[in-house]
């Protein structure tokens, strides 16, 4: 299993002959820009090459005139431990993923825990274990926030504070646990606000036997920070509703792969007709019943193009600075002084489209030719996608 310990450097790297460089920012998706300096995995210079001090790199990239953008952040996955997930007994699915171009993924709950502790003492040992373990450990190189207790009734304001104080920053699906009334809610993620813990509130029909309904007057009430798998986890509400939650909340709109596809394209082409793009984050929710899905980013960027009619440059910003911007991510947009986190890209060879964004906006998923996590090439051509028309060289050390 590939991993990298969290304190290797990259050095200097050059990244040359970039053909379509995507910034992840939806107010300027595309850099008139061809080349890259990192620095001990920070950009440090985004430009034209002449431009660029590219003397003395330990690693030059050509990058053979195809796509480079900020490696995809997914918004909801539910971990346990290590680079297993006990839900379909599958090892490696997070280095997968990374294969998928992912490179920072979020816990929205380590709720697949055989005997998942659900007494106040247990679930916060769990959080913080969980967000201690994947701090230390990086499947793939890819860096999964973790540690996202599910919060249930009996809980008061210290509970929250003492998680903070131990470095727990998220909290898992309001709703999974027993607090599921709006009014009980709404106050645990107020004490979670406060303490400077990020919430995601389960939106929609139960995802397994066993949990329930969250409706969207509960949503509104709970006021959440991120309005978790609008489009159901799988069970969507009605669009008629899922629409109202987009107009009346100003909390961020995630989208999701395992959710109803329908209401996944009514809920992005609500929040552009709002004006408020920069709302939508992208997930997958899993690993989940529906198995695990290392292309799921990919085929959610895919589906919201060709099907929602959304320009692909907008979507891979879903996908990428959106949600830096939203979780506060030093990460997912290509400017200086961000993470060197990056996926290069092409076309799929055959595909019919003119080029990548073409073929994209035609519903075929890109080629990745190589995955970078803070300066280090993590891989080459993707194990997943389909074979990228032309992929990135890594060339002789320049001096």
């Amino acid at each position: 299993m590939a991993t990298a310990a969290p304190t290797e450097k990259s050095g200097k790297v050059v990244i040359r002959n970039i053909g379509l460089l995507l910034s992840g920012d939806i107010d300027r998706p595309i850099l008139d820009a061809d080349t890259l300096v990192i620095k001990d995995g920070l950009i440090v210079a985004v430009g034209k090459e002449a431009d660029c001090d590219t003397a003395q790199a330990q690693t030059v990239i050509d990058a053979r005139r195809t796509c480079v953008a900020p490696g995809l952040i997914d918004s909801h996955v539910h971990p346990v431990f290590g680079d297993w997930t006990p839900r379909q007994n599958q090892t490696g699915w997070i280095d997968s993923t990374m294969n998928g171009g992912v490179t920072t993924m979020i816990s929205a709950g380590e709720v697949h825990l055989p005997g998942r502790p659900k007494d106040i003492v247990g679930l916060k040992a769990l959080a913080i274990t969980a967000q201690r373990a994947f701090d230390n450990f990086r499947p793939g190189g890819v860096k999964v926030l973790a540690g996202a207790p599910i919060i249930e009734k009996g809980m008061v304001e210290q509970d929250f504070k003492d998680l903070a104080d131990a470095g727990v920053t998220l909290l898992g699906e309001v709703g999974l646990g027993s607090v599921k009334a709006g009014y009980e809610a709404q106050e645990m993620v107020r004490w979670a606000r406060k303490y400077g813990i990020q919430s995601t509130i389960h939106t929609g029909g139960p995802s397994i036997p066993g949990s329930g309904l969250i409706d969207k007057d509960v949503v509104l009430e709970a006021d959440a920070d991120v309005i978790g798998h609008i489009n159901g986890g799988h069970t969507a509400l009605s669009e008629a509703h899922v629409c109202e939650l987009c107009e009346k909340s100003s909390r961020a709109i995630e989208i999701v792969h395992n959710g109803n596809e329908k209401v996944a394209i009514a809920a992005a082409q609500a929040a552009l007709a709002l004006k408020c793009p920069h709302r939508v984050i992208l997930g997958t929710d899993g690993p989940a019943g529906s198995g695990v899905q290392p292309l799921g980013m990919l085929r959610m960027v895919a589906l919201l193009s060709s099907l929602g009619g959304i320009p692909a440059e907008l979507v891979f910003c879903f996908a990428t600075g959106n949600t830096a911007r939203l979780r506060n991510l030093n990460c997912g947009l290509i400017e200086v002084g961000r993470a060197a986190d990056f996926v290069f890209m092409d076309k799929a060879q055959h595909s019919a489209g003119r080029d990548l964004l073409d073929s994209i906006a035609l519903g075929d998923i890109p080629g990745v030719g190589m995955v970078m996590i803070d300066g280090i090439v993590r891989c080459g051509r993707s194990r997943n996608t389909p074979p990228a028309t032309e992929v990135p060289v890594v060339l002789s050390a320049a001096h």
